[in-house]
């Protein structure tokens, strides 16, 4: 019988290896057109409608770069359109929360704790959630608020402050972070596609047709791509933030994400000025170390773990029972408390290990059942764990991970 975890294990990669690669292929495109556009010198002998020019070097050769504000007199016949950069980026993170947080509900995503959820209803609040957040979003865009988009943005802060907090109410800290991380490219990702490309289709459509392109369509794309540019920094660490328990563990991680998204309006605004030529505010790095300090202060005083005590009483789930009861797990529990626990603990033994990594805890028979396959697969199949395998963990015993993991039928990926 085919070993399923190894399969879901390189899918999974392969899924973030894709993430990776498209939002950086997004990310570079963005942080280059922002800048290109702050940049843009308004010289005589323009070509009529553009709005200014741009000289840049690049690879060993010179490019001239023209913008018109609105469009064009006549329709170029190539177009180089930017958009599957943030489709895929966008695409490929739903795949990965899927393959992540749904397939492993009852590990990543579910805190009975905080709501004992069935998994189809986490996976309904979960998606659910996004959809919302952007038609909420959208319509505070279109209506008069628009206009000013100070307070717009404002709003738009206070909205992701609240989306933070209530999704520390349902979920794990870990899942947390990165819903508020979706939430959030889910607007970006629905700007371009449900307004920034359907504004400039119909500025193509209007000089095909010989028709003059009304100058609203690039303001109101001009705002949701404001929009994006100051979202993005936040965005990448809410997205790495689950392999950081300081960050998502906190019991004050929501305002830990509410920090990091005023750093990244405080670093985004000084190269948007240096990038315009209107000067460096060097300011801007003082408050962004400011609020850095804030957030490593906040992580010190809300590190929100359970106790041995509640780690031993906490029920286990259906699949948890199944490797609980299966033949050898006894041993490997004692293989493992003895090999791992003193850096999986939650008050740490080994010198240099503050936190338990990941915020995995291996220091009771409840906590190895709920963390079978990543013992499995970290420690059983691969020798990743112990690090350097400084607790000298033995092959003998790396195969009775194996046999303990695939004897409860782990290996067919019932539910993990």
């Amino acid at each position: 019988m085919p070993d399923y975890v190894i399969i879901w294990e390189w899918i999974a990669f392969a899924i973030r290896w894709l993430h990776v690669i498209t939002a950086i292929a997004w990310i570079g495109s963005s942080f280059y057109f922002v800048a290109l556009d702050l940049g843009l010198l308004k010289v005589p002998g323009l070509p009529k409608g553009a709005h200014g020019e741009e000289w840049q070097v690049h690879g060993g050769g010179f490019y001239h770069i023209n913008k018109y504000l609105v469009a064009p007199e006549q329709m170029p016949e190539h177009l180089t359109w930017f958009k599957w950069e943030s489709y895929m980026t966008w695409i490929s993170g739903a795949a990965l929360l899927m393959v992540t947080y749904w397939a492993g509900a009852n590990l990543y995503l579910i805190d009975p704790a905080k709501m004992d959820l069935a998994t189809w209803q986490a996976i309904l609040i979960s998606g659910g959630s996004l959809a919302i957040g952007w038609l909420i979003y959208d319509t505070l865009c279109k209506s008069k608020l628009g206009e000013t988009p100070t307070v717009l943005m404002l709003l738009l802060f206070v909205a992701l402050v609240v989306m933070g907090w209530g999704y520390t109410q349902v979920f794990t800290g870990r899942a947390a972070l990165l819903h508020l991380g979706a939430f959030t490219a889910t607007i970006m990702t629905a700007n371009v596609f449900f307004i920034i490309m359907p504004n400039q289709r119909i500025v193509v459509a209007d000089l095909k047709a010989g028709r003059a392109p009304d100058p609203k369509y690039g303001k109101i794309a001009k705002l949701r791509s404001t929009h994006n540019n100051y979202l993005t920094l936040p965005v990448i660490f809410l997205m790495l933030s689950n392999h950081y328990p300081l960050a998502f563990a906190s019991q004050y991680n929501w305002l830990i994400a509410a920090l990091i998204f005023l750093m990244g309006v405080t670093i985004r605004h000084f190269f948007n000025t240096m990038h315009a030529r209107k000067g460096e505010l060097w300011w801007t790095w003082a408050v962004t170390a400011i609020l850095f300090i804030m957030v490593m202060w906040l992580s010190s005083i809300g590190l929100n773990q359970d106790s041995l005590e509640e780690a031993e009483a906490r029920p286990l789930t259906a699949v948890e029972t199944r490797f609980a009861e299966a033949e050898g797990f006894d041993e490997v529990s004692n293989i493992i408390m003895g090999r791992c626990a003193m850096c999986h603990a939650r008050q740490t033994a080994y010198e240099g290990i503050y936190h338990a990594p990941k915020g995995v805890f291996l220091e009771t028979p409840q906590d190895i059942a709920r963390h079978a396959k990543e013992i499995y697969v970290q420690a059983g199949l691969t020798d990743a764990m112990p690090p350097a395998n400084v607790s000298f963990m033995e092959p003998e015993e790396r195969q009775k991970v194996i046999r303990w993991f695939r004897q409860a039928g782990g290996g067919v990926f019932a539910g993990m």
